[in-house]
């Protein structure tokens, strides 16, 4: 019998599929090894063929019992077609890595913790009631800790019933931060479940899940299955091997890659805070988890909902125009408030007369704060300590000798790292070009902020959040101390933006709203309204009498601050897709970025405006002049880019054939930078 097999990764030249032959039938989907050369790869069996004219060698050991679900392969077919990616990298995201080795399951179970790292300490070890083909685990109220049903509101029931009538299979569930979209995901979760159905719920950023884990574990016990990227290799492929082989039914919670979870009775699939870049897969294949699950809800006859306060113009667009948008308005809690907003022009200097980065309201709704035993979060979006070394004297930067960007001055180490590749430079005593010690920092971040808080405020418990947060020290780690009130001032970037829910939380200080806007992107000013959004949210949500944010810009009547100030997601939609039309993008467009990156400069300008000048002959397509990459020179040499948009996304495809193989191919790119 003869099959084709999709490789799991590609050897040399070779990609995608290769036919083979078995001495005994196999069933589609079987995860085997095969021989290529003197290699041995992993593949998947993707369909019985007749016997080739040519010589075929024989499938070697399966790897698995259980074939991979139906569902995956198809994915992956789609997706090498849709993203003009290699076949056998697409099916790679379906295997764990290290799926040909042997594993030893691991015998110890440890107790659930407070902290995210107590909630996935060992997802991947213990065997969990009904995972391998035992009767399910049993829920509330037979099982003893878990809640006996999840209460919802006459809101969420109205949102919950318009989801399940929603024609098609994927939804977008818009409701306002505070209005209770877990407790719907739950339900939808439960549904499934008592139908023998699995789900899969996607989140942005594992370190941000603490809670919304804690809440589903409540509920489902011991069939939650957590997957992140701090697992092992073998922890990982322990999950896989449960899942494929699990009767029962499971949830599976993770980041991008848990989309690909095993699961044989697939029925729903969630996506939380849809609108989060970290959905899109920057490496190679590049992908949208968003449109994959869009394309896998179809083929595994299940369910997609996306979920978010503040989705993207274009999910929002599309979903409207096709029935598939359900909003949900109410806050969940009666004694939710709306926050007074104070916005201060960074301009007046006279708001700033008692500190240059702390306004004189923001230092005072502080000072408060501490008197009553109240939280304050102060929201930066910039790590370090200051953005721009330069010499005083000869004005020379110093720039990351990789990406020849500026280097961040990080204060408590006293080194200057690269955040882009992690770089990292003890901070010169003078200046390497003309040896002066008149070395200046510009700008300031995350780090600068803490120690300035620090020194304002010496009995404050003063802690910050972000990606240079010391191991141990991270939301995630410290998420119940921070709930409890342990900390009095939080200061971060982003992390601090997403899903908080702080019963302490008196203020929220956002130090400067505007730095975004003019950034060279088309969807710059919707990403400042979503983060505006997002950390206005964390505040109001019914616990205390009072919630107040402070808003410090330079731009304070720009339309975008004053429509997150008032909670207009309808008047930003608006304005972007105004913007979009007459500008032609997405929505309205479809597009497509091509780079090239080569040594020299000349050689890299030659060949991108050889391929615009032949992209142009198209008069289907709209090409942009040549640029430079937002990152043009790194150590790999310099990188052009070339904008194509088109009305037909078939027209994009067909423009990529007989393009120079130099030429890098970004399909429905969520951002230009």
């Amino acid at each position: 019998m003869f099959y084709e097999v999709i490789l799991g990764r590609g050897v040399g030249r070779l990609d995608g599929a290769l036919t083979y032959f078995a001495s005994d039938a196999l069933p589609l989907g079987t995860i085997v090894e095969v021989p290529i050369g003197r290699n041995k790869v992993p593949g998947v069996v993707s369909k019985k063929v007749a016997q080739p004219d040519f010589k075929c060698k024989e499938i070697g050991r399966i790897l698995c019992s259980r074939p991979l679900p139906e569902h995956l392969v198809k994915t992956a077919r789609w997706m090498a077609e849709y993203y003009l990616a290699p076949l056998s990298a697409c099916m790679g995201l379906m295997l764990p890595i290290g799926v040909q080795k042997q594993r030893r399951e691991r015998k110890t179970e440890q107790a659930f913790g407070d902290s995210l790292e107590g909630s996935c300490q060992s997802l991947s070890s213990p065997i969990s009631p009904g995972l391998n083909g035992g009767p399910p685990p049993r829920l509330s109220p037979l099982h003893d800790n878990c809640k006996p049903a999840v209460p919802l509101n006459p809101h969420q029931k109205k949102a919950l019933k318009a989801l399940q009538e929603a024609p098609e299979a994927t939804k977008l569930l818009f409701g306002v931060t505070g209005s209770g979209k877990t407790n719907i995901y739950l339900k939808c979760a439960l549904d499934a479940f008592y139908g023998h159905k699995s789900t899969i719920l996607l989140v942005p950023e594992i370190a941000l899940t603490g809670q919304l884990v804690r809440v589903f574990r409540e509920v489902f016990g011991d069939v939650v299955t957590l997957i992140h990227s701090k697992q092992t290799e073998a922890e990982r492929h322990l999950i896989f091997e449960r899942l494929i082989k699990a009767e029962a039914s499971q949830i599976v919670i993770g980041p991008r890659s848990a989309l690909f979870a095993p699961l044989h009775n697939l029925g729903l699939i969630i996506i939380d805070e849809e609108h989060e870049s970290t959905y899109y897969q920057e490496n190679a294949p590049k992908y949208s988890a968003i449109r994959v699950a869009s394309y896998m809800a179809g083929a595994a006859k299940c369910h997609l909902i996306l979920g978010s306060a503040t989705p993207t113009v274009e999910d929002y667009y599309i979903a409207k125009s096709r029935g598939q948008l359900v909003t949900l308005t109410e806050r969940a809690k009666s004694t939710a408030i709306k926050p007074t907003i104070q916005v201060v022009d960074f301009k007046n200097r006279d708001n700033f007369s008692k500190n240059r980065y702390f306004s004189n309201a923001l230092l005072e709704a502080t000072a408060h704060n501490l008197e009553t035993g109240r939280q304050t979060l102060i929201f930066h979006n910039r790590r370090g300590s200051a953005p721009l070394t330069i010499c005083e004297k000869c004005g020379h930067e110093i720039l990351c000798p990789n990406c020849f960007l500026p280097l961040t001055l990080h204060i408590d180490n006293y080194v200057l790292r690269c955040h882009t590749c992690d770089f990292e430079m003890q901070m010169p005593s003078g200046c390497p070009e003309c040896g002066a010690p008149d070395l200046i920092h510009k700008g300031f971040g995350t780090k600068l902020l803490e120690t300035e808080l620090r020194r304002l405020f010496p009995k404050a418990r003063v802690m910050r959040f972000d990606a240079d947060s010391r191991k141990g020290e991270g939301l995630a780690e410290v998420y119940q101390e921070v709930r409890d009130g342990a900390v009095d001032i939080l200061v971060g970037t982003q992390t601090l933006a997403k899903g908080l829910d702080l019963p302490k939380l008196a203020t929220v200080g956002v130090v400067q709203a505007d730095a975004g806007l003019s950034l060279p992107d088309f969807a710059s000013e919707e990403r400042v309204f979503q983060l505006l959004t997002q950390v206005i949210g964390r505040v109001g949500r019914g616990h205390i009498e009072e919630a107040g944010v402070i808003i410090q810009t330079f731009r304070p009547e720009h339309p975008v601050l004053r429509l997150a100030i008032d909670e207009d997601y309808q008047g930003l939609a608006d304005y972007i897709l105004k913007s979009r039309r007459k500008s032609g993008f997405p929505p309205y467009k479809y597009i497509l970025e091509l780079s090239i990156t080569l040594k020299t400069e000349s050689l890299v300008l030659k060949k991108v405006r050889e391929a615009a000048a032949k992209l142009a002959q198209d008069r289907r397509l709209t090409v942009s002049p040549p640029r430079p990459a937002f990152h043009e020179r790194t150590s790999r040499g310099y990188t052009w880019e070339i904008i194509v948009r088109a009305s037909s996304r078939k027209t994009l495809l067909e423009a990529c054939a007989g393009l120079d193989k130099n030429f890098r191919v970004t399909l429905d790119p969520p951002s230009l930078l």
